[in-house]
């Protein structure tokens, strides 16, 4: 659309497309309105919009990936909530436990991320582990006690879904609704969760390509849900000196193609507490638009993934270094 298009404008265009009965996905920019168009077997013909008032423009988009891609898009996603951005100029730090597993562990980290001027806290009530024995979450008490992190220190709520009836809790408690690596490519649940009207932040599958990655954050778009923050979290390689590889070049090229938000997971990727703040550091120095760590006040006794862990010192160093390094990288794109 033009960058003066008004309201009835782009509603006209929508209800042009869904005459021909094709859907409408119109995505605001910074200068003007995009609309998607899906539902289509083949081309679709521009004759019907070209002249329709406020249309600038028609473009093909050939790409597999048609609302995630920049053809469709130009400027680049922001997720805001109240004051809390992931995708702005500043690095958003979504820090907190692995798994809930304590009112304590939880409050007792939540102070410390919101004393370090972080506005994201990450937890998770529900816990796909590979072993069937492993602590499983908390599932709708751990629900709770974030709302009361939430309720006591301002942060938002960032946890997992790892399946539908999960996904419908997540949805009343949650400010952002995580799909982990395991679900990347589920595609009932992504569809579920593109009819949530809250943000997905969508975890890179351990061994999907890039495309792969991109067209599970397209389900989820497809649904209606433009809301999608990209998460890489390391790919399985022939390494063992980690559990993941994080896929650091993944960052620039996901920002090539895509307009939206995509974030590094230090924690998962590497499994090791002395590698994730090098990593942390990487991740913003080529690009990332945040961080999702993990924090625990006592790693030793974690019932989830103690190991990889920060302590609360370490934290807070990773925290100062980051911002560092991220002041440096925008100053110099500026």
């Amino acid at each position: 659309m033009t960058p003066d298009a008004t309201e009835a404008d782009i509603q006209r265009v929508i209800a042009t497309v869904e005459s021909i009965g094709l859907k409408a996905h119109p995505m605001p920019g910074a200068n003007r309105t995009a609309i998607g168009i899906t539902g289509n077997t083949g081309a679709v013909d521009p004759e019907p919009f070209v002249e329709l008032p406020g249309v600038f423009e028609c473009v093909r988009v050939t790409k597999p990936y048609k609302l995630v891609g920049r053809d469709l898009k130009h400027d680049k996603t922001i997720i805001k909530i109240d004051d809390a951005e992931i995708g702005g100029a500043e690095p958003a730090i979504i820090a907190g436990v692995c798994a809930v597993e304590s009112h304590e562990q939880t409050m007792l980290t939540a102070q410390v991320v919101a004393e370090a001027g972080c506005k994201w806290f990450r937890g998770g009530a529900f816990k796909p582990r590979t072993s069937p024995y492993a602590f499983q979450g908390l599932h709708e008490e751990g629900l709770k006690i974030l709302a009361e992190v939430r309720d006591t220190y301002g942060l938002k709520i960032v946890t997992e879904a790892i399946d539908e009836p999960a996904l419908d809790l997540c949805e009343k408690y949650a400010d952002v609704i995580q799909i982990g690596t395991r679900n990347m490519q589920n595609f009932s649940l992504l569809k579920r969760a593109g009819q949530a009207r809250k943000p997905i932040l969508l975890k890179r599958g351990m061994s999907s390509t890039l495309e792969e990655f991109l067209l599970a954050a397209e389900y989820v778009m497809a649904e209606g849900n433009y809301q999608v923050i990209l998460c890489e979290r390391g790919v399985r390689s022939f390494g063992n000196h980690s559990r993941f590889t994080p896929d650091l070049a993944v960052i620039p090229a996901a920002q090539k193609l895509s307009h939206l938000p995509i974030i590094l997971d230090p924690s998962h990727s590497t499994g090791t507490r002395e590698t994730v703040i090098p990593m942390s550091r990487a991740g913003i120095a080529v690009g990332a638009d945040g961080l999702l760590v993990d924090v625990h006040p006592y790693p030793e006794r974690a019932l989830c993934d103690g190991p990889q862990a920060l302590l609360f010192d370490m934290f807070r160093q990773m925290v100062g270094e980051v911002r560092a390094i991220a002041a440096i990288v925008h100053g110099v794109r500026s």
